[in-house]
């Protein structure tokens, strides 16, 4: 009997050995090959074209989240539920293979016929176990072959080790970020990296949060139209995403201020100013919301006169950690637009897709960049009202 019991000691030892072993192993090799871009990287054009925007004319843009494809209604993720590091509780790790593929092609599907002068993708992924290493930007400029095209990676890690105790089944490689697709030819672009991190070793296996900038000239040779591509911080304290608002603040403010426009789409992972999660029930009538409930963006981030443009009618994100099932799984939203004083909005149209191919659902924006003559008009008739 003490023998036995000896040997189950050794083999239990032993066991908790490798397992210590495979996480120094994983902790060792995320430090060595960590992602550390600068805080601006210049991006490379698809194209050596350079196009001129007209004032005044109207663009359309479209903003998505496509969850890298693999996130779509049938989809439940075991990271939104609590069981971040050890175990996936049953939950899916990654969706299989053929569901992936169909969301890709529907997800491309529709780009193809809501045609839009810009397009803005977040979470598409270049090279990843998750996505079955499908390179997802190259299949979208694909559908869209008159487009110019830019990709920011920010989530570069070797292999995500999680769910810990699982290492047969872990997120493992992930090669993603944003993309941005145009009509037009951006004669610059760049990726900045937000400020922030968590701790050594999370920020290992973490988003490398960043902007994708891009620089397109206007018929007035002195304003260029700045199109910003954001994707801020979701699982935090807060403190991460204070401080990547106010590098974004500072930026914008800086270009409006030398006479350029601003329009920026993304997933910010908050609700707009003064529109809570919980006023949810009243928007999309769900009678518990508190299962998935963002922050709310900051009222005073940006002057008064910039617009945050959203569709409430439409949420934009759902909760993961069961299935969707209309009218019951919480919902938010989070993916929108800011424009500066000199844009005009015309419309703003949420698409109801029910989760169908993410776990966002696009929006799109219809504005205009208003000549300097109408802006100061415009600034005269708000002053004597």
């Amino acid at each position: 009997m003490m023998r036995l019991l000896l040997s189950l000691v050794k083999i239990l030892l032993g066991s908790f050995l490798i397992f210590l072993l495979y996480v120094l192993g994983c902790i060792i090799y995320g430090t060595y090959t960590d992602f550390q871009p600068p805080q601006i990287s210049p991006l490379e054009s698809s194209s050596n074209r350079q196009d001129s925007l007209d004032l005044g004319q109207k663009l359309s843009l479209l903003n998505w989240n496509i969850g890298y494809a693999g996130l779509g209604a049938s989809s439940n993720f075991f990271y939104d539920d609590g069981r971040r590091f050890f175990s996936s509780g049953g939950k899916m790790v990654r969706n299989s293979s053929y569901e992936v593929q169909q969301n890709l092609e529907s997800i491309a599907a529709f780009l193809k016929n809501h045609p839009s002068d810009f397009v803005l993708l977040q979470e598409v992924d270049l090279q990843s176990r998750r996505s079955y290493f499908k390179n997802q930007h190259r299949a979208i400029a694909a559908i869209l072959p008159n487009y110019t095209h830019f990709h920011a990676l920010n989530y570069a890690v070797k292999r995500v080790p999680i769910p810990l105790l699982m290492p047969w089944d872990v997120i493992g490689q992930v090669k993603s970020g944003l993309s941005a697709f145009s009509k037009y030819s951006a004669f610059k672009a760049s990726r900045h990296q937000f400020p922030g991190s968590y701790d050594w070793p999370n920020y290992i296996f973490h988003l490398d949060r960043c902007m994708l900038v891009q620089y397109f000239h206007t018929q007035d040779s002195t304003k260029k139209l700045i199109l910003i591509n954001t994707h801020n911080s979701a699982y935090d304290n807060g403190q991460l995403k204070a401080k990547e608002l106010q590098y974004f603040k500072d930026f914008v403010l800086k270009k409006y201020q030398e006479g350029h426009y601003i329009v920026v789409g993304g997933d910010w992972n908050q609700t707009p100013p003064n529109e809570a999660c919980n006023q949810a029930a009243i928007h999309y009538g769900i009678k518990d919301n508190r299962s998935y409930c963002p922050s709310m963006m900051p009222a005073d981030l940006l002057p008064s006169d910039w617009q945050w443009a959203y569709d409430i009618q439409n949420p934009t994100n759902r909760s993961l950690r069961q299935k969707y099932i209309d009218k019951q799984t919480s919902v938010s939203l989070v993916d929108y637009f800011l424009v500066s004083p000199n844009v005009k909005v015309h419309r703003v149209k949420g698409y109801p897709l029910k989760f169908e191919h993410s776990d966002h659902n696009p929006v799109s924006i219809s504005l205009e960049l208003i000549p300097d003559v109408q802006h100061q008009k415009e600034d005269k008739k708000i002053e004597s009202n």
